[in-house]
């Protein structure tokens, strides 16, 4: 009769041990509490999608995005792109879209100029433009967002002159309660040829400054990069006049038609103008103080170099301070960009038809698919967002000291 052999004690003992070893181990619990986390996320959204599929089959409505492909049957006040109400949902979503990131664009542009200006401002010598620049950050900062699209909306731009009150109105520029209208460019034919030869030579500006900016660091010499940027730039459209023999556009002036209605030129409603004058004086207020920061992180040594080399007070701004104070301002400005593109979904409270008002709106309205539409406009912003976040990455990382 065989006898089983008894189990070793010390292979217990070792597997034990073992296990004990993992247990204090800290990589074993950084990786198991991601694993419990990632068990969590998943269970919680099995959970709300169990929850939804349930509540849409007692509604008798099946989830998805269908209802994009129907009529909208509803009309949008402003729009960069055709569209009327026999199209569809999907069209009046990127009616929405592109008014939404037409606002974003030129908020952060203005924005930017404002907030380089003001925080420059706030550190002149001047008395009275530094309490100037001070005073507009303050206010700015601690008021809200919201009160001041108010502001702009109900106290400014509403309240400009009726066209009714003065028929003989005339001049390039007229500023009415309907709207501010401007000159503008008229293309002619041959601009698709003009504007293809025009970006081939911002390419080429832009590679001839980085080249003579190498120059002047590596050789030491004149970079003159603005006459080689500009020279570049001017060739182009020189070369495209001489292609198409006629200028790419005419100068469009507003003019006002007897049924009291503006023609021509550039037209900006009173909604579009004071969401884009709100959102770039607000985060403009935001971004001075972060120039300001920066600027005062870079030592008082490269300002003294600067001017012991006999560079005016612009060109050491230009050439040497700013250079190294975007190490600074970089990361904290991406940040304002953020939260100015999410800002601007307060386009609502001055009834502009951006992305979030289209959809969360009528859509919303005439569909009753509350969870859809939601996704939509959470997907816009998420995506816009990310897009803005890995660009303004890039160009930190382009911007930061390169260690050898």
């Amino acid at each position: 009769m065989k006898t089983e052999p008894k189990p070793d004690k010390s292979e217990k003992s070792s597997k034990i041990k073992d296990i004990s070893t993992l247990l204090r181990d800290d990589r074993f619990w950084k990786i198991a509490g991601q694993a419990i986390a990632l068990i969590l996320v998943i269970t919680v959204i099995a959970i709300l999608w169990d929850n939804l599929t349930a509540n849409y089959a007692q509604l008798g409505i099946a989830f998805g995005f269908d209802f994009l492909n129907s009529q909208a049957s509803f009309d949008i006040g402003e729009s960069v792109i055709p569209y009327s109400p026999e199209n569809s949902y999907r069209q009046a979503y990127f009616v929405g879209l592109l008014n939404t990131l037409r606002v974003m664009g030129l908020g952060i542009v203005f924005a930017t100029i404002a907030g380089l200006t003001v925080g420059i401002a706030r550190l002149s010598d001047n008395w009275i433009l530094r309490n100037l620049a001070a005073l507009y950050v303050e206010i700015l900062r601690n008021t809200p967002l919201l009160l001041q699209l108010f502001f702009w909306y109900f106290a400014v731009f509403i309240s400009m002159p009726k066209l009714e009150d003065n028929q003989q109105m005339k001049g390039p520029l007229y500023f009415t309660n309907r709207g501010i209208a401007v000159p503008w460019p008229a293309t002619l034919p041959g601009f698709e040829i003009w504007l293809i030869l025009l970006t081939v030579g911002v390419l080429a500006a832009a590679g001839l400054w980085m080249w003579r900016a190498r120059v002047m660091v590596e050789e030491a010499k004149p970079g003159r990069q603005l006459f080689w940027a500009a020279g570049a730039i001017v060739l182009s459209a020189i070369l495209a006049g001489i292609i198409t023999q006629n200028l790419p556009f005419r100068v469009d002036f507003p003019r006002l038609t007897p049924a009291l209605q503006l023609e021509g030129g550039l037209k900006l409603t009173p909604e579009f103008a004071a969401l884009v004058t709100g959102l770039s004086l607000y985060t403009g207020s935001y971004i001075a103080e972060i120039v300001r920061a920066g600027i005062q992180s870079v030592s008082r040594g490269q300002w003294e170099a600067g001017k012991s080399l006999g560079l005016k007070s612009g060109t050491l701004m230009r050439m040497v301070i700013l250079p190294q104070a975007l190490r600074v301002i970089v990361p904290p400005l991406t940040s304002q960009y953020l939260n100015l593109a999410k800002n601007s979904s307060l386009a609502v409270a001055v009834a502009y038809p951006d992305v979030y008002f289209v959809v969360g709106s009528p859509t919303l309205n005439q569909t009753g698919r509350a969870i859809e539409t939601m996704i939509i406009i959470m997907a816009t912003y998420l995506t816009i967002s990310l897009i803005v976040s890995l660009f303004m990455n890039w160009y930190n990382k382009t911007v930061q000291l390169k260690e050898r």
